[in-house]
């Protein structure tokens, strides 16, 4: 695995979720296409919070010291509990750029990490370093794939009746 190819896309997806959150209304960063999906409010809010409290966080402690346990994570749970959607747009937007970017200063200052570190995980079993990376790279174009869809979702609601057909959307 390449695993500062990795930590360059990471660098770069930083780049790709500015430019797919930079026009975005507050109407639309609301709203919701169905009452069990997530707005773009609440994906940017998640990503905040598993750039600082999941993915950091867990790489840290398996390079540091694998048998330490991970502290639990709520992602489903926090998009209510935490009141994603009723965020203010700007500061969610700052807050998880500015945690990229200190994950990207952590990543850049590691020396010689040992990416076949290995932490058990109770349900998951082995997680080795490297797999903690290259799923924070996963998750990343995930949402990056759920925001072109939120976008594609909204467009269709705001310029209906007209069909976007012929967009080649599928």
């Amino acid at each position: 695995m390449n695993h500062a190819k990795i930590i360059a896309h990471l660098r770069v997806n930083g780049d790709v979720f500015r430019h797919l959150f930079q026009n975005v209304s507050d109407e639309q960063a609301r709203w919701k296409p169905g009452k069990d999906r997530w707005s773009i409010l609440e994906v940017i809010n998640h990503l905040y919070d598993e750039e600082r409290e999941d993915f950091r966080q867990r790489l840290r402690l398996v390079l540091n010291d694998p048998r330490d346990p991970w502290p639990p994570i709520d992602p489903e749970g926090w998009v209510i509990q935490r009141n994603y959607n009723e965020k203010d747009l700007k500061l969610s937007l700052n807050s998880f750029f500015e945690a990229r970017e200190k994950s990207l200063r952590w990543l850049d200052g590691l020396d010689s990490p040992d990416w076949q570190a290995t932490h058990q995980h109770p349900q998951m079993g082995p997680m080795s370093a490297e797999l903690v990376l290259a799923n924070w790279l996963a998750h990343d174009l995930f949402h990056i794939r759920q925001a072109t869809d939120l976008h594609f979702a909204y467009l269709t609601k705001i310029v209906s009746p007209v069909s976007l057909e012929y967009s080649g959307w599928d």
